[in-house]
């Protein structure tokens, strides 16, 4: 009976293994090498580390936003509507959202009214 069971255990951790599939990763930036990648990387390395993109996870829209603030604020130039595409379809499919992290912080304007918040006054 114990042959039987280790049996059907090895077998049973053999189909696992091969439905995963090994995703390939670039050693020198740890950006995920699927389609896409080398746009990400030619385009974001001008400014900052890798490691700034692989330590984030976002939504299509958060990734946006993210480019649009760097665009406003950081210098970033403007990129054609396929890169820009590239870029989102790569980030958000690769650094989306994380299933086991926390929610993202409400944005302030959904934030009720805090009671402690003293206004202040002008003084006369």
């Amino acid at each position: 009976m114990k042959p039987f069971f280790i049996k059907l255990l090895l077998t049973l951790i053999f189909i696992i293994s091969l439905s995963v599939q090994a995703v390939e990763v670039d050693k020198a930036t740890g950006l995920i090498k699927v389609e896409g990648w080398e746009t990400v990387r030619n385009n974001c390395i001008a400014c900052h580390s890798t490691k700034l993109i692989t330590q984030n996870h976002g939504t299509r829209n958060r990734w946006l936003a993210i480019i649009e603030w760097m665009q406003a604020t950081q210098g970033l130039q403007q990129f054609d509507a396929e890169t820009q595409e590239t870029i989102l379809s790569y980030l958000s499919e690769n650094f989306g959202p994380k299933k086991d992290a926390r929610r993202s912080s409400l944005d302030p304007q959904l934030m009720p009214k805090n009671p402690y918040k003293k206004t202040l006054q002008p003084q006369l």
